[in-house]
């Protein structure tokens, strides 16, 4: 376990992310052809169980404040942060475009990623998982962590590309209630044994 409190540790491969249903999302990706910010981030979906729920095979995110290289550095340090093999790149461009957001946090996202370069001796996005975690872990007492870390909380998971990914079948209150819509539908966990459900206490 990292030294970090409440971030996961081990390489990218530690989190068990098996099972769960996929289920027929609209996904808030931006087109190419509209983007003129001054940093755009692009990729691939190629590979990823969100491939067959996306309108195309290419996202593209616009960034207004922070450049291209910027953004991606963010991107890594969300993935160095929270490491899921599920999640494509494109969930963690919406961390960087949530950030971005924030104008007033502007001057204190660039000075992290230059933070961010340094201790990974130059390129942050181009070092080794080590190095990475290295870097983001010398990083941990500064706002610029806190920024970056309370952000990934709600760009990484409060969204449908994560939704997907892990399995959520979203809000069920307008459609009846869980309890005839999946409540028992815990495919990730073992069914419990006997035991697990004694007989009601009758007095």
């Amino acid at each position: 376990m990292l030294s970090m409190s409440g971030l996961p540790g081990g390489s990218q491969s530690s989190c068990n992310e098996e099972g769960g249903e996929v289920r027929k999302v609209d996904l808030p990706l931006a087109r190419r052809e509209f983007l003129k910010g001054s940093g755009i981030l692009m990729g691939s979906l190629a590979g990823s169980t969100l491939l067959s729920l996306a309108p195309s095979s290419v996202w593209a995110v616009e960034l207004k404040n922070l450049n291209t290289a910027e953004g991606q550095a963010i991107m890594a340090m969300g993935r160095t942060l929270y490491p899921h093999k599920k999640l494509p790149d494109a969930v963690y461009a919406l961390l960087a475009k949530a950030l971005d957001a924030k104008a007033d946090a502007t001057k204190q996202l660039k000075e992290g990623v230059a933070a961010l370069n340094k201790a990974a001796g130059g390129d942050f996005v181009k070092a080794s998982d080590a190095k990475k975690l290295e870097a983001v872990k010398s990083l941990e007492k500064t706002p610029f962590f806190g920024t970056v870390r309370g952000e990934c909380i709600t760009a990484l998971y409060d969204n449908d590309m994560a939704y997907a990914a892990f399995g959520y079948p979203g809000a069920s209150w307008d459609k009846g209630g869980y309890l005839t819509r999946g409540f028992q539908d815990l495919k990730w966990l073992p069914d419990p044994d006997a035991a697990a459900s004694p007989p009601p206490f009758r007095g």
